[in-house]
């Protein structure tokens, strides 16, 4: 084997439900991974939602267990932090983690999956003049999804989806996009 090939960084290409190998630092280069841990019931709490460019680390974890799981086929490279690289990706962490519990904080429910749509769209879709656009389906976040992210059912997901669109308060664009318009 030459040289360059035993200096080329792992790369892996994971599978929707697969899960990140543990105690390691990786590179998304393509698709979206959650990280999350579990209550004393068993129940998923999603402790953060990563995307394309994002370095994140399941090394020293400051919460027991965490798993990084893949909601998209995802493109991962094996990285090693440097000290600025970590501490960037530590205040990332601790950003996201504070914007989640705030958002599932919200009483009404209504208003949280409205946060946590604003939210998704802020940090993984694209805003423009007319609001904010994001795809589900891209992210491959179902309504049981968006439920476990903001701590309501499944069932209320979709009825909140369907009155925020008959309301205009989300407009659909394309087979799967939905654009948040500005409010007023």
């Amino acid at each position: 084997m030459t040289s360059s090939l035993l200096k080329r960084p792992l790369q892996l290409t994971l599978y929707p439900q697969a899960v990140l190998p543990e105690e390691m630092s990786w590179r998304l280069h393509e698709g979206y991974v959650r990280s999350a841990t579990w209550d004393l019931e068993g129940e998923c709490i999603t402790l953060g939602l990563w995307g394309p460019g994002d370095a994140i680390s399941s090394e020293h974890p400051a919460v027991q267990p965490l798993e990084w799981q893949c909601l998209t086929t995802v493109v991962v490279e094996h990285i090693a932090f440097d000290p600025h690289e970590q501490l960037e990706y530590l205040r990332r962490e601790r950003q996201m983690l504070a914007e989640l519990l705030t958002i599932q904080r919200i009483r009404s429910g209504d208003r949280r999956l409205l946060a946590l749509l604003s939210w998704i769209g802020q940090s993984h879709g694209q805003v423009n003049s007319q609001g904010c656009r994001l795809s589900l389906s891209e992210l491959n976040l179902t309504h049981r999804g968006l439920a476990d992210l903001c701590g309501l059912t499944r069932v209320t997901v979709t009825k909140l989806l369907s009155r925020f669109r008959a309301e205009g308060r989300l407009l659909a664009v394309g087979d799967s996009d939905l654009l948040i318009p500005h409010q007023p």
